[in-house]
């Protein structure tokens, strides 16, 4: 198994999900496809990425309605690596992403926390 291919992210909304993640991250919106079951096979990941992406999956049921923005339980579950943090960190400002803390310059790399539209916490590191 040479990579992981997709980690899922339950959503509340196709639309408002892909406008987050290509406008405020600058993801790359890789595939929209309408499924038999009117569900939709939502994939972005971070432009220029060869392998890992997300899945962008709308809820269903009441019970992953719940689990959007924690399903990680409020720890910080996923990890944006950056070759450039300040420009990535400025754009994000701009764009309105909501962040917890002031960037930190710590002995692996630069480092912020900071959360997507659903309150799901991620870091943008830059390692050294």
């Amino acid at each position: 198994m040479p990579h992981l291919g997709l980690v899922t992210l339950v959503v509340r909304d196709y639309d408002e999900a892909i406008a987050f993640y290509t406008g405020a991250l600058g993801f790359e919106l890789r595939e929209d496809t309408v499924r038999d079951d009117g569900s939709r096979w939502v994939v972005v990941a971070p432009a220029g990425s060869p392998q890992t992406g997300l899945l962008l999956a709308r809820a269903s049921t009441p019970e992953q309605e719940a689990r959007i923005g924690g399903q990680t339980g409020g720890r910080v579950g996923h990890f944006l690596t950056t070759d450039d943090f300040d420009r990535d960190y400025k754009h994000m400002v701009a764009a309105g992403v909501v962040f917890e803390e002031e960037p930190r310059h710590e002995a692996y790399g630069s480092v912020v926390v900071f959360q997507d539209l659903y309150g799901n916490r991620w870091d943008l590191i830059e390692p050294r």
